[in-house]
């Protein structure tokens, strides 16, 4: 999984995009145009999919709720992973295709709030998700730069000086609510995330939210799911040209017309 303007060249620069688009690049979220409610919001037609010579797969957005309602034609209770690391990840997830996309759906939740920065998240994905070829100091770095423009970001969003802590009651969280596998073998799965992200700026303010599509690919490397870099390549590889799942909420027609398959909470 990772985001790109352009290929992917080097090893860090693909670890740095990886971090970003797991917590949904949130300095680019900050210029959505709402997505819930907004009048202003681009149309479903803007919304839907098209096909591309070129697949990023890094984060979009930008979707407008329908008037009609719908149960998803799919649904699934992924696995929990086995354990918790040092880091508070859920890891050790079973050599499943669902273990592999509960994996994604993990690297891909998370809450920044007046205790915890884009930094803090951004790194424990980076140490918990990331294959190990694609570990290393210097992709560390730029992950942790990387993060520290967006939380100054955040920062002028919500009206404070960069380094303080969110305002009282104010977040910035993102949940995986659909998912489309792409390919799947005992030791690689590629899959379309859905993930709607929520960002509130302070107790008295509303909440705002909008839809995100990334691309992620996955190997199993020492006995549990990874993102890495070549899965990520071929991942893209394989959907070069085809049409893109249209981004849209579960219970919305077009959340089964683009063949996603909703999330239920594991008990």
């Amino acid at each position: 999984m990772g985001r790109t303007r352009g290929t992917w060249n080097s090893k860090g620069t693909w670890a740095a995009g990886v971090a970003l688009a797991a917590l949904l690049a949130f300095t680019g979220y900050a210029v959505l145009s709402g997505g819930d409610e907004d009048t202003d919001t681009p149309s479903k037609g803007g919304s839907s999919a098209s096909a591309s010579a070129s697949v990023s797969p890094g984060p979009s957005a930008t979707y407008a709720p329908p008037d009609d309602w719908t149960e998803p034609d799919s649904w699934a209770a992924l696995p929990r992973g086995k354990r918790t690391d040092d880091r508070g990840s859920q890891v050790g997830f079973p050599k499943s295709t669902e273990g592999a996309v509960a994996m994604m759906v993990a690297a891909n939740t998370t809450a920044i709030d007046s205790e915890k920065t884009n930094v803090d998240e951004q790194l424990r994905i980076y140490r918990s998700y990331i294959g190990a070829a694609d570990q290393s100091s210097e992709n560390a770095e730029q992950i942790e730069l990387a993060a520290i423009q967006s939380d100054k970001a955040l920062a002028k969003q919500m009206g404070i000086s960069p380094g303080q802590p969110l305002p009282s009651g104010a977040y910035v969280r993102s949940t995986v609510v659909g998912y489309k596998v792409i390919k799947k073998s005992d030791t690689e799965v590629s899959a379309w995330l859905l993930s709607r992200v929520v960002q509130k700026n302070g107790e008295m303010e509303k909440e705002k939210g909008s839809y995100t599509r990334t691309l992620a690919g996955a190997q199993w490397e020492g006995g549990d799911w990874k993102l890495t870099g070549d899965a990520t390549a071929r991942a893209q590889q394989e959907v070069q040209g085809q049409v893109q799942p249209a981004m849209a909420a579960p219970g919305d027609p077009e959340f089964n017309q683009a063949g996603w398959t909703a999330i239920r909470q594991a008990s």
